[in-house]
């Protein structure tokens, strides 16, 4: 990881910005695995999320992280606030303030939304590296909302031998948008109703659905092939709980953000523990032995903000993107 230089001026990069610095999730998953890679050396350290809850579904957190490696320090300022939506969907914003790590002077402001949709399928693809098939045909997505997109780019792009990609959605038309994409990427999409038979045929399965006061779990993991990978983006919220111990490994971010996968309600399982943590598997460059059934569920580790933010920073200083703000 190049070393940002310091600059006397505020960097502002909006979403617009960051999406025209076609930040490729090659690009994007090796920044995370560095960081993490980092994490595991103590070459830099993040806190646990800090969270202002006023009700459920609506809350305030901040994620922060310093690194000695790419010298700057970071903070993601994250609102969830219910919207008035017939989906009953959530309202989530955030940005990522950028301070030099060795003078403390403000770097840059950017637009958290279109980071954590790189960096969170960064972190999914990040785990999938040492967790899952070798060369998995078959990829199921539960949920197809803006981080279906942002992981189908990650795992086509991991997983050349992707041929087919099942498609599970409370709306049609988000499903079928996410079939259109992957058409164009030259899998062939399969739309279904049926969360079992999806489970039962795909190698890798991404769960994204939003929690809600409504959440009921539907997922059962003792439906999944011997050899397979489960990426839990809702912490496992949209899994039955009782099933989570069909899992030969369970994986987590941090574990001081938690040691149990979350139920639909957002309460740590007490059936089963995390057995080890991305920075270590990372820093491993073994694979596991198949046949195995692995899960990664996190709620978002601060230090993978860093790393994304740090490569867009990177990229906009090259090419010019981006508004300059005085101070």
């Amino acid at each position: 990881m190049k070393v940002l230089a310091v600059s006397p001026e505020l960097l502002y990069l909006s979403n617009g910005d960051i999406q025209s610095l076609q930040i490729s999730p090659a690009d994007a998953r090796e920044a995370v695995l560095a960081a993490f890679r980092d994490n595991a050396a103590g070459r830099n350290i993040s806190l646990p999320r800090s969270s202002i809850d006023i009700a459920p579904g609506h809350l305030f957190h901040s994620l922060s992280a310093a690194s000695e490696v790419s010298s700057i320090a970071t903070v993601k300022w994250v609102a969830v606030v219910p919207v008035e939506a017939k989906s009953g969907a959530y309202g989530i914003n955030s940005l990522v303030c950028v301070s030099d790590y060795n003078t403390g002077l403000p770097v840059a402001v950017l637009d958290g939304n279109s980071i954590t949709l790189i960096r969170t399928a960064a972190m999914s693809a990040a785990a999938a590296v040492h967790l899952a098939p070798e060369t998995p045909t078959s990829i199921g997505l539960v949920g197809c909302g803006s981080q279906a997109f942002s992981h189908l780019d990650a795992f086509v792009d991991l997983f050349p031998s992707l041929r087919r990609i099942h498609l599970l959605s409370r709306s049609v038309n988000s499903a079928e948008k996410v079939a259109t994409a992957a058409s164009e990427k030259g899998l062939d999409p399969i739309i279904t109703k049926d969360p079992d038979a999806l489970l039962a045929h795909s190698d890798i399965v991404i769960s994204m659905v939003p929690r809600s006061p409504r959440s009921k779990p539907f997922l059962n993991a003792r439906l999944l092939p011997s050899s397979s990978f489960a990426s839990a983006v809702d912490a496992g919220s949209s899994w039955y709980p009782e099933s989570f111990t069909a899992f030969d490994r369970l994986v987590t971010d941090c574990f001081e953000q938690g040691v149990s996968p979350l139920d639909a309600l957002g309460r740590p399982i007490e059936s089963v523990r995390f057995q080890d943590e991305l920075a270590h598997v990372a820093s491993n460059s073994s694979r596991v032995a198949a046949p195995t059934r692995a899960l990664f569920s996190f709620r978002g580790f601060a230090i993978a903000d860093l790393a994304i933010a740090e490569l867009a920073i990177r990229k906009a200083r090259a090419i010019g993107i981006g508004t300059i703000l005085p101070r």
